[in-house]
């Protein structure tokens, strides 16, 4: 499945490690890509993954989710 989510509060590339981080550590990830530009994150998860759990380790990871 793909899951594309717009996240608030990214602007530099340790940023973007950090919510790679989070998200990675989910059971059932396959690939994320983190555009920096449009503020975007593509996520490409097992079906069984969870939208709600994407969200909540995007959110502690200290960014919001639009």
């Amino acid at each position: 499945m793909k899951i594309e989510l717009k996240v608030l509060g990214m602007n530099c590339n340790h940023c973007v490690d950090k919510i790679e981080k989070f998200i990675g550590e989910l059971d059932g990830i396959k690939s994320i890509n983190v555009d920096l530009k449009t503020k975007m994150v593509e996520i490409e998860a097992e079906d069984y993954v969870s939208i709600s759990s994407i969200k909540e380790a995007i959110l502690d990871s200290g960014f919001e989710v639009e």
